[in-house]
């Protein structure tokens, strides 16, 4: 580790991301940290916490080496460039998003398993088609 992060370094790296300074019940600051939070593409969320005061007291190696990984999750480089240059972390975002109109799992899995279709038929219909075959075998059901 070439160099010891403050307690300042820690707020602002939060403050380029764009953490958000996490309130108590009442709406005041938390009180013996300013806890902060991030919310990720992917529906994680991520919080921090930076003892009072913020100043420029230095982390101990190993208690840095939780906050970045664990807390953070950046590495020490991603972490000073964000601190020196502004640069905010490349976080990734979802590898694959469903399109708005995929077929929702529990009904492939009513069509494979109830109605008996294969996999390529279904992996063929919208989910408009998907909806109407399940009620059509619902209808035929109750026949």
């Amino acid at each position: 580790m070439s160099r010891l992060p403050t307690r300042s370094d820690h707020r602002r790296f939060c403050r380029v991301e764009g953490w958000q300074e996490v309130r108590n019940a009442r709406g005041q600051k938390v009180g013996h940290h300013e806890t902060y939070e991030l919310q990720l593409e992917d529906g994680r969320i991520l919080r921090t916490r930076i003892s009072r005061p913020v100043n420029r007291d230095s982390y101990g190696e190993q208690l840095w080496k939780h906050i970045l990984t664990d807390q953070l999750m950046v590495t020490e480089e991603v972490f000073w460039n964000c601190v020196d240059h502004g640069v905010r972390p490349p976080r990734s975002s979802p590898r694959e998003i469903p399109p708005a109109a995929a077929i929702p799992a529990s009904l492939v899995y009513q069509l494979l398993h109830e109605v008996g279709l294969d996999e390529k038929a279904v992996a063929a219909m919208s989910r408009e088609q998907a909806i109407a075959r399940m009620q059509l075998h619902w209808s035929q059901a109750s026949s």
